[in-house]
Parts: structure tokens; C-alpha cells; sequence
């Protein structure tokens, strides 16, 4: 298995297609797409955008959103998951989101996939210079917090995070 972290493409059309697809419109960590996004070409092409846009030192983003580098986790030059890593934290992301989010597509969970992403995009920014990342996952998530705890994540705390959906939340940090 080959596992990348992939520059958004609409050359990757099909495969990110069909993992969105694949999540039946519900909201996808680290997509950066909008609840619903439908998987067609004008959706991609704008995402694609949107994520150069977020990737550009000193963009001029909207109020509340920080920069950001999504990728699509890519196996074998097939979408199969997304990773976003955010530059910093506001004050909803130090609470609920965190500096990465992640997701692999249903049919390709349980086979390692997430981690490797994680660790890839970790050794971005160990190398980019960060010294800690924070991650955070819903309470009941294990396949997540498994993820995180695996790749050095070591938990801060457990909150009520009714106000942004969820019952509970885990922060994690990373030391890098």
C-alpha cells in the first residue's frame, strides 16, 4: 500500500467522487466541504480553489476561518480519505476541531489508512517546525482516538461539546 498526501486535483475527479459519495452527505472531517457538498464536477473545481486559496501564506480568508492545507489522502493515485492541517487554532478549533482533522472513506476503514495519513502529515509539520498539534475527536469515536493515541496522542481533556453538536469531545496533543 502506498499511501500519499495529495495536492486536491480535479485530475483525481472520479476517485474523490466517489469517496464523498461514499458518505452519504454527511459531514466529512478534514473535506473542508460544506455539509451536503454534492460530489460533482463544479463542487471539486471550487473545493480545488478553495484549497489553494487556504494554502496561501497570508491569504485573505473570512472571518473566523485560519489557513489551512487540506490534502486528500490518496492510495496508489486513488482518493480513499481527507486530512486538513490547520495553521492555527481559534478559539472553536482549540475546543472542538484542533490543528488536523481527518477521515477515511467507509469501505477503506480499519486498514491502517488514517494513521498513515496522520504520521505523513505529522512529519509535515514536525518539519515545518511546529513543536505540538492538537487533534480531538467525538468521546465514542475509538477508531479515532485509537488513531490519535497510536500516533503519540496523548489526552488533555474531555468536554461537553453540546454547542457544537457533539456530545462529548477528546483533546489530544502531539508532541512533535
Amino acid at each position: 500500500m502506498t499511501i500519499a498526501l495529495s495536492a486536491p486535483s480535479t485530475d483525481l475527479f472520479d476517485s474523490w467522487a466517489a469517496t464523498v459519495s461514499e458518505f452519504g452527505g454527511v459531514h466529512i472531517d478534514g473535506a473542508g466541504l460544506d455539509l451536503g457538498a454534492s460530489p460533482d464536477r463544479e463542487t471539486c473545481a471550487a473545493f480545488v480553489a478553495k484549497a489553494e486559496l487556504y494554502g496561501r501564506l497570508g491569504a485573505s480568508l473570512p472571518d473566523g476561518h485560519v489557513a489551512c492545507d487540506y490534502f486528500w489522502v490518496t492510495e496508489n493515485g486513488e482518493v480513499v480519505g481527507f486530512i486538513a492541517f490547520r495553521r492555527e487554532l481559534n478559539d472553536w478549533l482549540r475546543n472542538y476541531g484542533g490543528h488536523i482533522g481527518y477521515s477515511v472513506r467507509p469501505s477503506r476503514r480499519r486498514q491502517g489508512l488514517a494513521r498513515a495519513a496522520l504520521n505523513l502529515l505529522l512529519d509535515r509539520a514536525r518539519g515545518e517546525g511546529y513543536e505540538r498539534v492538537m487533534l480531538t475527536c467525538d468521546d465514542d469515536n475509538t477508531g479515532s482516538y485509537r488513531t490519535i493515541e497510536g500516533s503519540g496522542g496523548v489526552l488533555h481533556d474531555t468536554i461537553d461539546a453540546a454547542e457544537a453538536g457533539h456530545p462529548r469531545v477528546r483533546q489530544y496533543w502531539i508532541e512533535l
